[in-house]
């Protein structure tokens, strides 16, 4: 895929579509349901980068129930696309992220009991906080998307921190989306639009499926790169995960 780097990597050339990050956590969920190796995560990262994923994506949490720490510097080695390592930015986390420089840091405001991200970062109330961390993480060369929700507010917040992009908490519009895909999509086609303004790059994540997919990544401008993981996974056990990939990247066209 061929960007636009002058002055912003937000520009995708006109000809390309947006990229597919495979987030394996729920392959390494199963593995850790047995303690041992089977399904092989890297392999798995492996596979799904030659059956046409763009990036692989990890969520390594505090409890290690899916993503354990000593998978990162296997994965770092093994993934020859681009690397997304995602969390809660604790001194803990931000050393690993430092120590093993993926191509991308995603940082999301999970708390260490949740099951899963449900909301963005208030980019109002931490914006001392996310300047500090992101600025360190630039400083070793790792682009930085920050969770949002699609609110003005927090896109023009974001900015203010210095990151690279924003990744757009899509749960609400996948929740609405069979009901009212119009109306669904509508805060995310505006925060894209303003982010875009902004100079900020635009990333999307979480519940977006094949059904929902198509028309998010029709609907939204600018839109660089997805990352999903349940969904996709869950599929793949009907699918196969090489047709599966492939079923997502169509929607991405």
């Amino acid at each position: 895929m061929v960007y636009n780097t002058v002055g912003s990597d937000r520009t995708k050339a006109n000809n390309s579509m947006t990229r597919l990050s495979v987030n394996i956590n729920k392959i390494a969920l199963l593995r850790n349901a047995r303690g041992s190796d089977l399904p092989n995560l890297t392999q798995v990262a492996k596979d799904c980068e030659s059956f046409g994923a763009q990036g692989i994506t990890v969520h390594p949490r505090p409890d290690e129930r899916h993503i354990r720490y000593d998978d990162i510097p296997i994965l770092k080695n093994e993934v020859t696309t681009e690397f997304n390592i995602e969390g809660n930015p604790t001194p803990r986390f931000l050393d690993m992220v430092l120590q093993h420089r993926p191509h991308q840091c995603t940082l999301v405001p999970d708390t260490p009991q949740a099951l899963t991200s449900d909301s963005g970062w208030d980019t109002i109330k931490h914006e001392a906080f996310l300047k500090d961390v992101i600025a360190r993480l630039q400083e070793a060369d790792i682009r930085v998307s920050i969770f949002c929700d699609p609110e003005a507010k927090y896109i023009e917040g974001a900015k203010k921190t210095g990151t690279d992009r924003v990744e757009l908490y899509t749960g609400p519009y996948a929740a609405e989306y069979s009901d009212k895909p119009a109306e669904a999509v509508a805060p995310y086609m505006q925060a894209a639009q303003l982010a875009s303004e902004l100079g900020l790059g635009i990333n999307a994540g979480h519940d977006l499926n094949l059904d929902n997919l198509r028309f998010f990544n029709q609907k939204v401008p600018d839109l660089l790169e997805v990352s999903i993981g349940h969904a996709l996974i869950a599929d793949a056990l009907y699918y196969g995960l090489h047709n599966t990939i492939q079923m997502y990247l169509k929607c991405l066209e």
